[in-house]
């Protein structure tokens, strides 16, 4: 049942841009502007994610077989198929809306009640599929229809859901969260790019931590830890709020002194090299809380990521940061402690890039962020995976980190509990049951 995880993920984001545009309607009522690039981008999202991709898989597939194995599936799925055909030419309706708007045909009050119309139709749609069809669909499909289904969702060179088309996906949602009003995105005047790759994971071992153990006085925070990272993965570390997640991070980063145990990093032992060092040698850290400089501007902070490279190379990395984040160029100039939470955190993840890391620690980087930021912020990490960074994530929404991870670890009070893929830990019901709330 694979494909009604992946439906379901697509709904919680379909669900937070419906909310995102519910906020930004609100704003325009309060007197704001309407923005036409920003409302330009998420429509052009829903078409081609929504109507052209997400709708015809259901259609195809699970809808399909859903109505040859139930009677009961017609009254549901008449209306939810009806809604899939009627999408294009209500979406075509809103964009003639926000044309005469833009143009001064209408006022703004018109646009407004016909978005929150329109995102109304999208949450009331997706609790019904939610609510209705799928329970439906887990009570009658057989295996074989499963795996019909399943092969479908996950065919990775299939034209409507793979790999390409999941990366044209992560650029349209870049450019909403780009130019999305800065209460609830980025707030920037243009949206940038992001570069994606084609690197498998499953490289050479670069991270072999054997036995680490770390003390704050007399309490032992972590107990002999044992893991390791490949090249070109994305490992998830998970645990509940003190389970020693950060002292790990910080441990591996020279930054809290390790009791016992050996780090071996790239193919040497790094366990008694400092910090700076260990920096040098390509562990690069964004740290929880962003922890930005903030008297500096974002430019300085950018270049202070860049301490330990060669200076020729600094300007072309810079403009790189500056084209996957735009609104840091449009403020370059301003101090850091100006940027609003998710701006900070787009600088934190760009001040370790600029440190050219052979592996990114993530450290809790959703945290505290509005709803469709935190989806950016895994649209970023999903983009950086794909161009072969390795990357190491502890996050607090263990839902989404271990969804986009090849492998994770669940570490409780400083001890390595379980470990697997990353879709093997979210099926585990001992984890479903502490830490995805299932």
């Amino acid at each position: 049942m694979e494909a009604l995880r992946i439906i379901t993920e697509e709904h919680q984001n379909l669900w937070r841009i419906a909310t995102t545009l519910d906020m930004v309607a609100d704003e325009i009522d309060a007197g704001g502007k309407v923005e036409t690039p920003f409302f330009t981008s998420v429509f052009d999202y829903i078409e081609h994610f929504m109507d052209r991709a997400h709708h015809a898989k259901e259609d195809e597939f699970l809808f399909r077989l859903l109505r040859e194995r139930s009677t009961e599936a017609g009254v549901i799925l008449d209306r939810l198929q009806a809604e899939h055909r009627n999408g294009p030419e209500v979406l075509r309706d809103l964009r003639a809306k926000l044309a005469s708007t833009a143009g001064g045909g209408e006022g703004n009050a018109a646009f407004t009640a016909a978005l929150r119309n329109y995102t109304g139709a999208i949450k009331s749609h997706i609790r019904s599929e939610e609510k209705d069809a799928m329970p439906l669909a887990r009570e009658v499909l057989t295996a074989d229809d499963w795996a019909e289904i399943d092969r479908a969702f996950l065919d990775n060179d299939d034209p409507l859901f793979g790999g390409k088309a999941k990366a044209e996906f992560r650029e349209l949602f870049h450019r909403i969260a780009s130019l999305a009003p800065e209460s609830i995105g980025l707030g920037a005047h243009s949206a940038g790019e992001l570069q994606p790759g084609a690197s498998p994971a499953g490289g050479d071992v670069l991270l072999s931590v054997k036995g680490m153990e770390s003390c704050y006085g007399r309490i032992k925070a972590l107990k002999g830890i044992d893991l390791e990272v490949r090249k070109g993965e994305l490992v998830a570390l998970v645990g509940a709020n003190g389970a020693g997640k950060t002292t790990f991070l910080r441990t591996l980063s020279g930054v809290q002194p390790m009791s016992a145990g050996r780090i071996m990093f790239d193919g040497e032992d790094i366990s008694s090299l400092r910090a700076d060092l260990r920096m040098r040698r390509g562990i690069c850290q964004s740290p929880e809380g962003r922890q930005v400089f903030g008297p500096l501007s974002i430019e300085d902070n950018l270049r202070l990521g860049a301490y330990t490279q060669p200076k020729g190379q600094v300007e072309g990395d810079l403009e790189k940061i500056y084209a996957m984040f735009p609104i840091l160029k449009e403020k370059r100039a301003l101090p850091a402690g100006t940027l609003s939470g998710g701006q900070q955190q787009m600088l934190a993840i760009g001040r370790a890039l600029m440190g050219r890391p052979k592996m990114l620690l993530l450290d809790e980087p959703s945290m505290g962020l509005a709803p469709l930021l935190v989806e950016e912020v895994f649209n970023v990490v999903k983009t950086l995976k794909s161009q072969g960074m390795t990357i190491f994530l502890v996050e607090q929404n263990a839902f989404a980190a271990l969804a986009i991870a090849d492998r994770g670890y669940v570490l409780e009070t400083g001890n390595i509990t379980l470990t697997g893929t990353g879709q093997e830990l979210i099926r585990n019901e001992q984890v479903r049951a502490a830490y995805l709330g299932m």
